[in-house]
């Protein structure tokens, strides 16, 4: 049974990650050839301070 587990960013609606899971699902269960109830998916929400980018944090102002 895949796992995918998938980190973004605070802030995206529940809507947005709705499709997400969707459409990873779908992918999946066509190229792997699986059930689509075989398939799981968590999506994490990291806040922007814990996200870092070339040793900074990605809530960090630029500059």
């Amino acid at each position: 049974m895949p796992f995918v587990n998938i980190r973004v960013l605070e802030g995206h609606s529940q809507k947005r990650k709705n499709e997400i899971s969707r459409r990873v699902t779908e992918a999946i269960s066509e190229i792997a050839e699986l059930p689509m109830d075989a398939i799981w998916v968590v999506i994490e929400d990291v806040a922007a301070s814990d996200w870092f980018v070339a040793g900074k944090p990605v809530g960090e102002p630029k500059g």
